[in-house]
Formats: C-alpha cells, structure tokens, sequence
C-alpha cells in the first residue's frame, strides 16, 4: 500500500492551501495546484518513493503492517471487509503495490501473486519483509499505465491508495488493469475520498473546514525551487472515477465508504477519528470486467 499524506511529504504535512492556486512557500520548496503531465508525474513519484520507502515504512508499520492488505488510513483491512473474496489458487496482480503488504497477505491465503510498483526502492522495502513473511510475491518494476502483461493474465488486480492517485491519466491506466483481467476478474482499488480533498490536511478541529472545491481537478505539486515538481497527487470526482471504470469496460458492483473503526485512535497525516467520525477519508471501488 503506498498511502501518502496528501498535503506534506514525509509524513509532515505543509499549511494547507487556503484557495486553489495559493502556494505556500516553504523550505527550498513551493507547494499548490497546477497542471502536471504524466511523464513529470512519474518522474516525482519515482523519485519521492525511492528517496521516502524506508522511513515511510517505519513511520505507519504500526497501521500498515508487514503482511495486512490495508484499504485505507483509517486501518481498515481486507481480513474485516472481503472485498477480494476467496483468492486462494488465483493469479492475483497488485499494482502501485510499495512494499506488497497486500501482495503479501494473498499470498500466505495461497494466490499466485505479482507486486508492481513505479520505485525500485518500495519494492526493495517489500523484499526485506519477505523474509519474515509466509508467502512471497513476485516483483516487477514498472509503471502502471503500461503493464508488461499478456491480456487477461490476471482473475484479480488490486490498489490500495497506489499508483491512480499519482498519474495524469487514470482513464489509461484503468484501461491497462482491464486488459490484463480475465473476463469476470474482480477490481478493487481504494483511493482518497474526494470529499477529503476539499478539507485542509490537519487532523485537528482546523481540518474541518472546506478549503478548496470539489471540482478543482488541478493536481497538487510539490516543486523545487527550480520549479521541478517533487510530489505529484491528482483529484478526481466519484463521478469521473465511475466514468473512467464504466470506459474501461468494467461494471462497478460497489463503492465503500468505511467509517473509523471503533477501536482505532490513531493519526495518520489528515486522517483522524475527530474527522473519520464526520466524513469519509477513503473510497473503495469494487470492479467485474464485462463480459464482451
């Protein structure tokens, strides 16, 4: 799972954005909204999880686990919600994988499993757990929008928080996940609420004020002072999200919304009881592919 803090990289989040197109100017660094193309936003993710995979793993391994498939920061889990369904003897593909927790825990419940991820340092993170692990997946290095898979190689591909979040074209990419699915292979992908991108990213009673619109579809940037982004995340809408799944081929059989676990008093970036209480922070999408 790679479950970043929205606003903020290592874990520290900046002054939210007051108003699309504000910047907040911080060390070495400028922080806002602006267009990013899809080479530029590889290229900052790449980098931003090659130079964050150890310290990010040490900061949430409390939450996020070794081997637990994680949907979301608020900490809930495959084991409570059964999203995937029975996975044991299938041939299973996580992409936008990190350090293949998820990828992990399918493969201890016996699936053939496969781990990708756009940073060679997330994946290495991944094979330093296996040796703890009871199963391990296979790793592959790539970029989700252009899998090196043969069509249908897969009856379920998984995302929690990898890999759409971080691309200018998810429509592409959710096209490649139903490439390589077989005809009524399950989809699941669990991403930032929308909702949550309105709101400032602070846990705190401050968080709970609309701060930017909801139709602002321009990505967050983290740049330099060259201007050379270092962090990029895009927005999209629930409504964009299902007709970028409907376009792929793909029938949408539910979208959860999970609501703080009862038991879970922890904080993780903007994520937070005070506001997991009061709106959701997660969106789980639950796919078929279509029958042709």
């Amino acid at each position: 799972m790679s479950t970043p803090p929205p606003e903020g990289s290592s874990g520290s989040p900046h002054p939210a954005l007051q108003a699309p197109g504000q910047y907040v100017v911080g060390p070495a660094e400028s922080v806002g909204r602006r267009p990013a193309d899809q080479p530029e936003s590889a290229a900052a993710s790449r980098a931003w999880w090659d130079a964050e995979a150890t310290d990010y793993y040490r900061e949430h391994r409390a939450v996020l686990g070794d081997d637990a498939l994680m949907w979301g920061p608020e900490g809930v889990y495959e084991s409570d919600l059964g999203l995937l369904g029975e996975v044991a003897g299938l041939d299973v593909l996580e992409f936008g994988a990190g350090a293949a927790q998820g990828s992990r825990w399918c493969a201890a419940r016996g699936a053939r499993t496969v781990a990708t991820d756009i940073s060679g340092g997330m994946l290495a993170q991944g094979r330093r757990l296996d040796a703890a692990a009871p199963g391990a997946p296979a790793y592959v290095l790539c970029d989700a929008v252009c899998l090196p898979f043969a069509d249908e190689s897969f009856d379920t591909v998984f995302s929690a928080y990898g890999a759409l979040p971080f691309v200018a074209d998810p429509a592409r990419l959710l096209r490649e996940v139903s490439r390589v699915l077989r005809v009524g292979g399950r989809l699941v992908f669990s991403v930032t609420h929308p909702i949550r991108w309105t709101l400032p990213d602070t846990p705190g009673q401050a968080g709970l004020t609309v701060r930017t619109s909801y139709f602002d579809r321009d990505p967050y940037v983290e740049q330099d002072a060259a201007g050379r982004a270092t962090y990029v995340e895009h927005h999209a809408t629930l409504g964009d999200r299902v007709r970028q799944i409907v376009a792929a081929g793909l029938h949408l059989v539910d979208l959860v919304e999970p609501e703080w676990p009862e038991h879970a008093d922890h904080v993780w970036g903007g994520w937070s009881r005070l506001r997991g209480e009061l709106v959701p922070g997660t969106a789980i999408f639950v796919c078929r592919k279509a029958t042709p």
